[in-house]
């Protein structure tokens, strides 16, 4: 009689493992599914942020040319003023050096509304003080501060997917040692719980991270 109870009682447990086995199984391959796609998200992300990165410098190489520009021009206004207030010029040559300082003027404020316009881009100024085109084409350009920010948005975004696909990487360990373990049923629904908790912490910070992405 004790024997069969036994007996019963070791089927009941090596059903149960099973059961717990199976549950491991299917669970180890649907976040490795999850993990999967996170991966080929995350990796667009990271390519994203790589161009954003790349228009950063290649903007600011922009803006500083025009800065250097300017500069130049500024100096030229203030070497014609020298000359103009010093009265070396002879009176007959002051009206064309005073034309060019009007449009050396002009030219210092055309830098300064194209410094402007690199920097923060056409959709945050006015349409009719568009200036810099980009192509061609005027109201096109982003600028460096909104590029800046947008790789900050990615660069946020892939750590929250690195985070999660940790999460999944973890459940699948986890249930690798859930598939190991055997006539343990108890031990083995822990792991398919601790699976399940980490696969939804996985699941939250992806969904999170393609949130916040731009």
């Amino acid at each position: 009689m004790l024997q069969s109870k036994n007996s019963l009682d070791t089927v009941e447990v090596s059903v149960a493992s099973e059961r717990a086995e199976a549950v491991g199984g299917v669970l180890i391959a649907f976040f490795a599914a999850l993990m999967a796609i996170s991966q080929m998200v995350n990796g667009e992300l990271e390519e994203q942020m790589m161009i954003a990165h790349n228009k950063v410098v290649n903007y600011s190489s922009w803006y500083q040319s025009k800065s250097i520009k300017e500069s130049l021009k500024e100096s030229e206004l203030d070497y014609l003023n020298v000359l103009v207030t010093s009265g070396i010029i002879p009176e007959d040559k002051v009206v064309p050096v005073n034309s060019k300082i009007e449009v050396v003027k002009n030219q210092i404020t055309k830098y300064g509304n194209e410094k402007k316009e690199i920097l923060i881009g056409s959709s945050n100024i006015p349409v009719e003080d568009w200036i810099q085109d980009l192509d061609g084409k005027l109201g096109i350009i982003v600028g460096v501060k909104e590029w800046e920010q947008l790789a900050e948005q990615y660069d946020e975004a892939t750590k929250k997917f690195d985070l999660g696909m940790l999460f999944f990487q973890i459940c699948i360990v986890l249930g690798a040692v859930c598939i190991i373990i055997y006539d343990n049923p108890k031990l083995q629904k822990g792991f398919i719980i601790l699976m399940v908790v980490c696969g939804i912490i996985g699941i939250i910070m992806s969904v999170y991270g393609y949130s916040i992405a731009p």
